[in-house]
């Protein structure tokens, strides 16, 4: 064999050797009677560092997805594999469905989505992987209906993440101030109202539970969040009402308006940016993993 083509051999074979790996999880749910899967990114590192416990980033898909998104979507499929390397760090994406928004729904008792992220998907992850487990080793971020599901997992549950983040969230379920076509409404209501049920019949619930009337409770919880939108993406306007909301009531938070849209692109670029604000805060807590 000619020396150069041995040398890349052996080269390829040390690189896959501390590569990350992509575990796939079965964790069932007694709250909805079924058993979903999740992508679980394990660095280089965790195979032979058997003495560490791994901080956790819980990574959400958005509507129309599936667990797998974040690895089988973006142009780069290495991508969670280099962040998981990069910084030490175990990436989840759990399953939400395709229209769960991350809640309990409450008319469809087989959507039970905050239940089975918080008292489920959890206690498996840290059941099955040597994780921090404590609010200081975990941090959640998402896209579109993900990022909504992060902001409102963590806003409502802040005794389990220590940071949050959302990248180009659909960050309002209530259309109290929004202006829809008639497609728009036929829209919500073949996708959204069976999951979260008729507006009309319990406005209540669109209201309490949108992200951006939770900036008191953002700000009275004090973690760190990030996010940020496409300026060309049509979630923009309400992005910038959550930013505006928390400015006036002295949350301090980072906020970041990029060029690009709803894409994968765009989410692809951003993501980097929500694992190096979110991973200071998991250094600031002491449970990042030497490199």
């Amino acid at each position: 064999m000619r020396p150069l083509l041995l040398l890349a051999l052996i080269f390829l074979t040390a690189t896959t050797a501390r590569a990350a790996r992509v575990d796939t999880l079965a964790i069932p749910s007694a709250a909805m009677h079924k058993t979903y899967r999740a992508a679980v990114v394990l660095p280089a590192s965790y195979a032979k560092n058997k003495k560490a416990n791994y901080p956790v980033l819980y990574l959400l898909h958005g509507a129309w997805g599936h667990f797998d998104n974040w690895l089988s979507k973006t142009p780069d499929k290495q991508l969670l594999h280099r962040l998981a390397d990069q910084y030490n760090l175990i990436i989840v994406n759990p399953e939400g469905e395709t229209f769960s928004f991350y809640l309990d729904s409450p008319v469809k008792a087989d959507s039970q989505f905050e239940t089975y992220l918080t008292k489920e998907v959890i206690p498996a992850i840290d059941q099955a992987y040597r994780t921090v487990r404590d609010r200081k080793g975990r941090v959640i971020t998402g896209l579109s209906m993900g990022g909504f599901g992060a902001f409102y997992l963590s806003a409502r549950h802040p005794d389990l993440y220590c940071a949050a983040g959302s990248m180009s969230g659909a960050l309002e379920l209530s259309s109290a101030n929004r202006h829809f076509t008639p497609d728009e409404v036929a829209w919500r209501n073949k996708n959204m109202a069976p999951i979260l049920g008729n507006e009309a019949d319990n406005p209540t619930f669109f209201s309490a539970n949108s992200v951006i009337n939770m900036a008191d409770q953002i700000h009275k919880n004090g973690l760190p969040i990030i996010f940020d939108c496409g300026v060309d993406d049509g979630l923009v306007d309400i992005n910038r009402e959550l930013h505006r909301r928390l400015v006036y009531n002295h949350t301090p938070h980072d906020y970041t308006e990029r060029p690009g849209g709803h894409t994968w692109e765009y989410w692809q670029a951003a993501l980097p940016y929500q694992v190096l604000f979110l991973t200071n805060a998991l250094q600031a807590n002491g449970v990042m993993v030497p490199r």
